[in-house]
């Protein structure tokens, strides 16, 4: 048996069907019901709905690598998305993508306040990131970077300073609308444990090549593109705070590693708890 799902498109109705909710997408890995957030039926919704409304995701921050890389260096932890986009722009304007500039000059850019809402913003960790992206607009601007796949872009890029693999994914996937890496952050891993196809007790980044194969066989077996699974997944938990806390919650106080051993699928499905994403 399986769920039926449909999208609405102006007048016209699609409808297609997802497997059962009790059937598995991976061993011990069960589809869940579509409505259930954060089933993987629900996350494979999502993405085909949103691909119907909207066209394909477009992941480009900038319009050069090295723009994309800048991009995403001046982001990442400990600063709010609109912050790394507001100093990406402003250092953007003053040109310093087109060559090599040093780390002094970076650093003095990243010092002026920035605009966001009307309001003067300072950017945090300017000296360090100022380093980082010397270094990397130095080594972009003498060696060609292989774009050939996301995976030897990424492993190229993990040779600069300051980039692991979180942040060499994101550039990877951005530039190349690539699907063989995967931006394994927080809002994916708690995505991922909620919905019981990514194991709670990896961390990055020690376990980041293990999560992202599971995460790449669940896009797979799911029948979705990996980039657009880890954008949707990273946008609807950055937009629903408080409704994956009260998960986060249930989870922490109703599991024990007997049921974990039993199958993490188990965990974070309509069964025990439903909770509509309306933060």
């Amino acid at each position: 048996m399986t769920q039926a799902a449909v999208v609405y498109v102006g007048p016209t109705t699609v409808q297609f069907e997802l497997p059962a909710a009790d059937s598995e997408v991976l061993p011990g890995v069960r589809w869940g019901l579509v409505e259930a957030f954060p089933t993987p039926a629900y996350w494979a919704y999502q993405v085909l709905a949103r691909r119907l409304l909207r066209g394909p995701l477009g992941h480009r921050l900038g319009a050069t690598l090295a723009e994309e890389v800048g991009a995403c260096l001046l982001g990442g932890h400990g600063l709010p998305a609109r912050v790394g986009l507001a100093a990406f722009h402003q250092l953007k304007a003053a040109g310093v993508f087109a060559g090599a500039p040093t780390a002094s000059e970076l650093e003095q850019l990243l010092r002026q306040p920035l605009t966001i809402d009307g309001r003067a913003v300072r950017y945090r960790f300017a000296r360090q990131k100022a380093r980082y992206l010397s270094h990397a607009l130095h080594c972009l601007a003498v060696n060609d970077a292989p774009t050939t796949t996301g995976r030897a872009l990424r492993d190229w890029l993990l040779q600069l300073e300051g980039v692991g693999f979180k942040t060499a994914s994101w550039i990877a996937r951005n530039w190349l609308d690539a699907d063989d890496v995967a931006i394994i952050d927080i809002h994916v891993l708690r995505a991922g444990a909620l919905g019981g196809f990514l194991d709670p007790e990896l961390k990055v980044p020690r376990d980041y090549l293990a999560l992202e194969a599971k995460f790449l066989a669940t896009s797979r077996a799911m029948g979705v593109r990996a980039s657009e699974l880890d954008a949707v997944i990273w946008h609807e938990m950055m937009a629903s705070p408080r409704s994956v806390a009260r998960l986060m919650h249930w989870r922490a106080t109703h599991t024990d590693r007997e049921s974990a051993q039993r199958g993490r699928a188990e965990v974070g499905h309509a069964d025990p708890v439903d909770v509509a994403l309306t933060d």
